[in-house]
This record gives structure tokens, C-alpha cells and sequence, in this order.
């Protein structure tokens, strides 16, 4: 019988109610400990909301990008030692440091404790004091949910040359995560079409990379019993971003609400420019951002929708898109990176980045409610066959035995 592990889960941020890394740590975590190992979370701000099992051990960082106050400069007295300094020299310079500057506070803090660990994973950070791990004797295990250079791709296409060339900083840990990826050991990722462009990006090896699927709480995302709201339309976005594709779904939805009574409800914070662009849709009320919503509400508002759209221009897996299914919610989602390949047959298509065939795809489940339970079924049934927590922890602990027995390729 093997024996239980201890394991160090590391993130440099964990946002509990938006974004893919914060919902991972918790219910990997939680999983995790209930095979009867020894969990451990170092996260830095914000940190992420933990069930009974694991341990949360906070790393804290500056928080410069702390949602009621971004871009911050930090007092005097705030900075402690030379990682602070460098963090917030970074942010002055335009770069974002937290991958970097939580990467060596998270190997002082696991140099100090010698003996206590089995393996070390790492979620998506790739700062170059994950490279030091490998040098304390412990096995490391990274997950890349996708390649940043994707995002960076689409965010600099958008903008003109001044605004590639002051985006290119912020940009800038991604050659760091790149280096890391290829000296790092191991890689877990969610999907085919995230290994390819993990593959392509970073010049990994594919024999380094291994799918693990993310999973979802089926005790939360679930049917309800109460009757959906006529016309709701949900979408999440974990960041407004180029990448979530926000713009073209508001201009969807413009072309909507000309026609019909439909409302869009929007889980995330809002760019500036986003709320400008709705008003001068003149959306109004048709619209509303929501965020910060606890767990329960969350999944309710999910399961009350008519019809979900995720209209990314790239997703390298989308927790939302199984979470949207989970509920039983039928999903118009786009032909972009793993969506066709996590939604199968559960969802209606539409090229990324074209409103018109968006607009054409939602009036059209909005008005077939045989096509609609179609679809709801076919997600709750998908969801049952592929995308379970337990099954991703038992996987990730298989991974995690391989790597300390030196079975996989680094």
C-alpha cells in the first residue's frame, strides 16, 4: 500500500470566486486531502478559500494589484526585504513581478523547512525560484493551465505600437515562464490543445507533458428546481481581457435586445472600456456585472440562466464551460483552443471575434427550448462521464508517485 504524501501546492495567487487558479488550489486541495495526504497551500494575495483538510500557509506579497487599489505604491515601511524592493521596482517599470517575487519567497519558505515534503507542485507560477527546488532534492510537478504567450498574442494584436511596446513589459515574465517550463521537470495540463501550444511556445518536449482534466463540484453546480429567468443570458470572465472575447458578445447582445427581452449577467470586474462600450450600446439595464459572489449564489445564478456563452478567443481548458454543464445549462460557446474538445457535442458553435454568428446562435436557443434540453443533457451527461474532483486528484497523485520515483521525463 502506498503511504501517504506530503505535499507543498504552491500559487502566487489564488482569487477564490473568479479565475481558474484560486477554484484549482481549493478543490485539488481538498481532494487531495481526502485520499489521506498531507496538503500544504503557499499562496500569495489573494488567497484562496480552503475546505477542511489542507493547511493554507500565506505568502504575502505587496498586493500592488489588490482589486480596490491597483497599481499601489507601497509605503516605506511596507517593504521588508530585497524581494519587495524588486517587486515593487518592477511595477514601477511596468512589469507584473508576482510570478518572479513569489517564486523566491516560496523557496525561502520551503528551504527553511527541510525534510517536510515529499513533492512540490506548482500552479502556473514558473518564476525562476521553482528552478532552486529542484536543487533542495524535492521533486517538482508544474501545472500550466495554458501558455500565457496566447494572451499576450491576442492582448498586443489589439493595441497600436506604443501600446505593444508598454503592454510588452507586463508581458515580460512570459520568456521567464518559458525558461522555467523547459527546466522545470514535469508539466500537468488540461487539455490536448493546451499541451500543443505548451509544446510550441515553451519548446517543451510532448513526452514532458501530461493531461490531467480540471474537474467541478457536482454537490454545488447542479439543476435546481426553481424555473430559469426568460431570457438570461450568463457569461463569466475571470479577467476582462482581449482573450475572454467580452466586446463581441456585448455587440451580440446590442443586436439582441433590439428584437427581444433578453438580459446579459456578467461574472467579472469590468474594464473601464467595457462599461463605456455598453453604454454606448446603450444596453443600459439589459446588462449587469456581477463579482465576488459567494460559492452558492454563484452556482445558483449559473443554474438559472437559459442559455450560457463563453466567448472566449482562446481557452486552454475553461472551468466555466463545465461548470455551465454541471448546471444544466445549455452553452453557445466558440471553436477556440480546448472548448470544442471540453464541451463536445454540449454546445453550439460560433467562430471566435464574429457577433453576428454569436447573435445568430443565442436567437436561436433562445427560441428552441427542445434544442435547449438537448444540449443540458448532454452536458450533465458529459459531466458525469469526464470531469470529477476525485478523479483528477487520484491522477495528479499518480503523476506526483512517477516524479518521485524518477519514472518521468524531465
Amino acid at each position: 500500500m502506498n503511504s501517504p504524501l506530503r505535499i507543498a501546492l504552491l500559487s502566487y495567487r489564488s482569487k477564490p470566486h473568479s479565475g481558474g487558479q484560486g477554484v484549482y488550489v481549493r478543490h485539488l486541495s481538498r481532494e487531495l486531502a481526502a485520499l489521506g495526504h498531507h496538503v500544504e497551500v503557499f499562496s500569495g494575495q489573494p488567497y484562496p478559500e480552503l475546505d477542511d483538510g489542507p493547511l493554507l500557509r500565506q505568502v504575502p506579497s505587496l498586493d500592488l494589484y489588490r482589486d480596490d487599489d491597483p497599481f499601489r505604491t507601497p509605503r516605506r515601511e511596507e517593504i521588508r526585504d530585497w524581494p519587495d524592493a524588486l517587486e515593487t521596482a518592477m511595477m514601477w517599470a511596468g512589469a507584473f513581478p508576482e510570478p518572479l517575487t513569489f517564486s523566491i519567497r516560496a523557496l525561502r519558505a520551503l528551504r527553511a523547512r527541510p525534510g517536510d515534503f515529499d513533492v512540490v507542485h506548482d500552479n502556473q507560477g514558473l518564476g525562476y525560484g521553482m528552478l532552486g527546488v529542484r536543487r533542495l532534492g524535492l521533486p517538482l510537478v508544474t501545472s500550466i493551465h495554458h501558455p500565457i504567450t496566447v494572451d499576450k498574442r491576442l492582448d498586443l494584436a489589439e493595441r497600436s505600437w506604443l501600446g505593444r511596446l508598454d503592454k510588452g513589459r507586463w508581458y515580460g515574465f512570459v520568456r521567464m515562464q518559458g525558461r522555467v517550463a523547459r527546466h522545470a521537470g514535469p508539466l500537468i495540463t488540461v487539455s490536448e490543445a493546451a499541451k500543443l501550444d505548451i509544446c510550441r511556445d515553451f519548446l517543451v518536449p510532448p513526452e514532458r507533458v501530461h493531461i490531467v482534466p480540471l474537474g467541478v463540484d457536482t454537490r454545488l453546480f447542479r439543476p435546481r428546481p426553481q424555473p430559469r429567468v426568460s431570457g438570461r443570458i450568463v457569461t463569466v470572465t475571470s479577467a476582462d481581457s482581449p482573450l475572454k472575447g467580452l466586446p463581441g458578445l456585448l455587440r451580440a447582445v446590442a443586436k439582441l435586445v433590439t428584437e427581444r427581452d433578453v438580459h446579459l449577467v456578467v461574472v467579472g470586474s469590468p474594464a473601464a472600456a467595457t462599461r463605456a462600450q455598453a453604454a454606448q450600446l446603450s444596453l443600459g439595464e439589459r446588462v449587469t456585472f456581477t463579482s465576488g459572489l459567494p460559492d452558492e449564489q454563484y452556482a445558483a445564478l449559473l443554474a438559472s440562466a437559459e442559455v450560457a456563452v463563453i466567448p472566449s478567443r482562446y481557452e486552454g481548458f475553461s472551468l466555466p464551460a463545465v461548470e455551465h454543464m454541471a448546471s444544466g445549462t445549455p452553452l453557445v460557446t466558440t471553436r477556440a483552443g480546448a472548448l470544442p474538445e471540453v464541451t463536445g457535442d454540449a454546445a453550439l458553435f460560433v467562430a471566435p471575434g464574429d457577433p453576428e454568428e454569436l447573435a445568430a446562435a443565442l436567437r436561436m436557443l433562445l427560441d428552441d427550448a427542445a434544442r435547449r434540453e438537448t444540449l443540458a443533457e448532454r452536458g450533465l451527461r458529459r459531466v458525469g462521464e469526464r470531469f470529477a474532483w476525485p478523479a483528477v486528484a487520484a491522477a495528479t497523485v499518480a503523476l506526483y508517485r512517477a516524479a518521485i520515483n524518477g519514472n518521468l521525463a524531465c
